[in-house]
């Protein structure tokens, strides 16, 4: 199945995102990357730079809340299931060469501060994972204000795992990370549905 024009501009830039951030990425880059002319991309994205990058944003957010999703479904357990996502981006990244981090957290630190569509975006991507975590939470039997504290913690600590495996070109700190959620999220004490 051959990709559109517009769809390989939005991988190349997500990709590029990813392995050097925002401010590193420059609009020929991307022309070169997707093998598309300056024309096309002003012609998908007016906006220029940042409309391509809220696009590829999005294109991250939905990648990563896929695999999220799996990994979460995997285990009925959901400590088993924080480990098994952690697991899951340590062998990702690895197999990178540790290039390949979130693109939403790299994008999100350089536009700190500015009130844009990218900021946006990356706020966005964050929340829709913390939902996916916490539905998987209440889904077990979580109170609803542990739920979403609950999420919120393993979302940021994933995140921060991940930029510290990257800098460390380690997939300890994704495991370890993944370990201590796990005992986080028992520590409740909570009685999983049977199935």
């Amino acid at each position: 199945m051959q990709t559109s024009t517009r769809d390989r501009i939005v991988v190349a830039t997500a990709r590029l995102l990813q392995r050097q951030g925002y401010v590193g990425t420059g609009i020929k880059q991307i022309a070169t990357e997707s093998q598309a002319t300056l024309g096309s991309i002003y012609h998908f994205f007016p906006g220029g730079k940042e409309a391509v990058a809220v696009a590829a944003i999005r294109h991250g957010e939905k990648e990563f809340a896929v695999l999220l999703k799996e990994a979460l479904d995997s285990e009925p357990d959901p400590a088993e299931a924080v480990m098994s996502c952690t697991r899951e981006l340590a062998a990702g990244l690895k197999e990178s060469g540790w290039m390949d981090g979130c693109p939403v957290t790299a994008a999100a630190l350089e536009t700190l501060g500015a009130d844009s569509e990218l900021q946006k975006a990356c706020a966005d991507a964050l929340n829709g994972w913390e939902r996916l975590v916490r539905d998987k939470l209440l889904g077990c039997g979580f109170p609803a204000d542990a739920a979403r504290e609950l999420a919120t913690t393993v979302i940021s600590a994933i995140e921060g795992a991940e930029v510290t495996a990257q800098v460390n070109r380690s997939e300890e700190p994704l495991l370890a990370a993944g370990r201590q959620l796990a005992r986080l999220v028992r520590s409740y004490g909570i009685d999983l549905p049977r199935r």
